[in-house]
């Protein structure tokens, strides 16, 4: 059984990371990225995959007519302000939503979606929750930003995974969003994780000149282990409904809670940012 995924925004830094290292995890994974026309492709080459150029919000007929294929959809793409960043959110989701027949109203004007579920990951990060923690101001956050880590009386506890979005700022309300719609997707019964990413670049290192980076770094390779894991979790029954996981790298300096998807879905960073910092 292929496992047909779909990458909306898939040429970009995360989703470059994904078409590499998915297949590296399981070699059922068959890729189609839906880009704008024109995007580079951040994996240049090195990542295979069918590729479609499209503007969903222009073309949105056209993008519905393509899900009935993916079993996995992965929601990546951003553009304009945040008014339009959240009408593109409610198009993707409510797309998937109509194929996730739940056997009540499920499809424009309540008709009923066929029944076929695919899970949907919606793309958060770890601004959602940017009220939390505050690298530029005082007390444990801004001393580990700068890595005066003799100077912490006190390591704060992990970030829950289970705190609510607290955004500061657009970039972060477009996430929060986001993670509501993950939990209606969660009600209707569709599979639906929202994955809040950290730092990753393609790169794949820390940029050590960013305060605070290397404590939310994380490589590709572990972006990709945790859609493996909630896609894996999915198939299997055992996805929790609605969780917002933070998706970083098994960091010395972590701030953030990713043991409960360690516990929950099997998450298994191999990363760690302080291997750059010997």
């Amino acid at each position: 059984m292929a496992f047909n995924t779909l990458l909306i925004g898939g040429r970009g830094t995360i989703g470059s990371g994904l078409r590499t290292y998915l297949p590296r995890m399981d070699d059922r994974y068959r890729f189609c990225s839906i880009d704008l026309p024109g995007a580079p492709d951040r994996a240049e080459g090195r990542a295979e995959g069918r590729f479609v150029d499209m503007n969903i919000v222009e073309e949105p007929d056209r993008f519905r007519a393509m899900l009935p294929e993916f079993d996995l959809v992965v929601y990546l793409a951003r553009q304009g302000d945040l008014a339009a960043m959240n009408a593109m959110t409610d198009l993707v989701f409510e797309s998937v939503l109509d194929l996730c027949g739940t056997g009540g109203p499920s499809g424009p004007g309540g008709q009923e979606g066929p029944d076929h579920r695919p899970m949907i990951v919606g793309s958060s990060s770890v601004h959602a929750v940017d009220d939390a923690y505050r690298f530029f101001e005082s007390g444990a956050y801004a001393l580990i930003a700068e890595r005066r880590f003799d100077s912490i009386r006190e390591w704060p506890d992990p970030i829950s995974a289970r705190l609510p979005a607290c955004p500061i700022n657009d970039y972060g309300h477009e996430k929060a969003y986001v993670e509501t719609w993950v939990e209606r997707a969660a009600e209707r019964g569709c599979g639906a994780v929202a994955t809040r990413w950290g730092g990753v670049n393609p790169r794949n290192t820390p940029i050590t000149e960013e305060p605070g980076y290397f404590a939310v770094w994380c490589h590709q390779q572990d972006a990709a282990a945790m859609v493996h894991a909630a896609y894996t979790a999915h198939l299997a029954g055992t996805l929790p409904p609605a969780r917002h996981y933070f998706v970083i790298s098994d960091n010395t300096y972590n701030i953030f809670d990713i043991q409960t998807p360690k516990e929950e879905i099997g998450y298994a960073p191999r990363h760690n940012a302080e291997t750059f910092f010997r």
